[in-house]
């Protein structure tokens, strides 16, 4: 038996989660078996993971069959997929969730991205996905936009796990950071228990790097001065992890402050950062960077399937997310030299409108596809 690298990870107090969700995974027995045995502690989704999977895949067919007979909205045929897989998963993953004392074993699903910008609809979809799927280990992904944060605190307030997704730069991630503590705090105001909510900050690697890395590109373009062509070379591929080594350097900050060791008095689990966007989009980096660099304690790295089967076989484990911390903040910095001259505040205001457009797009196509295939299979029913 070869060694399983997931399994090492977990020794350095970082959780694995999958980026994946599919009825195959779940029905195949697959789902169980990556968490028995490869150490998969959590499973994420978004609509683009759900696209794919009921897009073109009969597996759904008699479920929106029975939609249709019961004469359900289009909506109401996508929630009834999505929330049974969700359920399923949480009960695969609840001898997690009670090993780890609530810690993992959490599956995410995310409120319609079309609603991104709107506090009240996202806060009233986040009570009404908790209440349906009755998992107490379901957490539910909100955006981390200027509307989303609001709502993330209100959602905590009220007692369920929120999953602060598309969180790119370090001050959207201490956003995401403080509106979990004011609402842990509001709900011990109200003399709520706060043991039992569990919150991510879903902090995105890659597309950082292949936006940054293409903006180098175009900046070598015709350039004679070999000088800085080497010094724009050596960021390529370098600033999405430097820029999480130093949102984790801010979490630690909050952790050991006066105002978190208060609610932590009273149970409060923390904040981890979970480290998403985690497979490389440029063949030349190795497949696995973005897990070996960011290994570290109180951390969750969400991985989709292929760089799973990457990490098992060939992760090199170690403690790196505190390492090179200086010459991190230093390589941010340097982005705002005169002669490199990359706004990184532009690059992540660029990232999360993209983001976000990168959920509703598929959101709104598997709607269209749901709606093909309600149309395909009633014209069968009639004939």
């Amino acid at each position: 038996m070869t060694a399983n690298h997931l399994l090492e990870i977990k020794q350095h107090g970082q959780s694995i989660w999958m980026d994946n969700l599919t009825r195959d995974l779940i029905q195949s027995g697959e789902l169980q078996r990556l968490v028995e045995q490869s150490g998969i502690a959590g499973i994420t989704s978004n609509p683009a993971i759900f696209q794919k999977a009921i897009h073109g895949n009969a597996i759904y067919d008699r479920s929106i069959e029975a939609g249709i007979r019961d004469h359900l909205s289009i909506q109401q045929i996508y929630e009834s997929l999505v929330f049974e897989d969700i359920r399923n998963a949480c009960d695969i993953l609840m001898p997690v969730y009670q090993q780890t004392q609530g810690l993992d074993g959490y599956v995410s699903i995310e409120v319609p991205p079309t609603i991104a910008h709107d506090t009240e609809a996202t806060i009233a979809e986040a009570k009404r996905y908790y209440t349906q799927i009755d998992r107490p280990n379901v957490m539910i992904k909100i955006p981390g936009t200027d509307a989303g944060l609001p709502a993330v605190e209100a959602v905590i307030a009220a007692g369920i796990n929120v999953n602060v997704t598309l969180l790119f730069s370090v001050e959207s991630y201490l956003g995401s950071a403080h509106a979990y503590l004011r609402g842990l705090e509001a709900r011990v105001e109200q003399g709520e228990p706060i043991d039992k909510i569990a919150s991510v900050a879903s902090f995105f690697l890659s597309r950082i790097d292949s936006n940054i890395d293409a903006r180098i590109d175009q900046k070598l373009i015709g350039m004679d001065d070999a000088n800085l062509r080497e010094r724009l070379l050596s960021i390529k591929g370098k600033v999405a992890i430097a820029n999480a080594k130093i949102a984790y350097q801010e979490y630690k900050k909050i952790a050991t402050s006066d105002r978190w060791q208060a609610l932590a008095a009273k149970g409060a689990k923390v904040q981890r950062l979970l480290w998403a966007s985690t497979s490389t989009k440029n063949p030349d980096y190795r497949d696995v960077m973005y897990v070996d660099e960011l290994i570290g304690a109180e951390t969750v790295n969400t991985l989709p399937p292929n760089t799973v089967e990457a990490c098992a076989d060939h992760c090199n484990v170690d403690d790196r997310l505190e390492s090179h911390v200086s010459e991190a903040y230093h390589l941010i910095a340097s982005l705002g030299d005169a002669d490199i001259n990359i706004s990184l505040a532009e690059v992540m205001d660029e990232l999360l409108t993209d983001g976000i457009e990168k959920f509703v797009q598929p959101f709104e196509s598997l709607m269209q596809s749901l709606q093909d295939k309600v149309d395909q299979l009633s014209l069968a029913a009639s004939h």
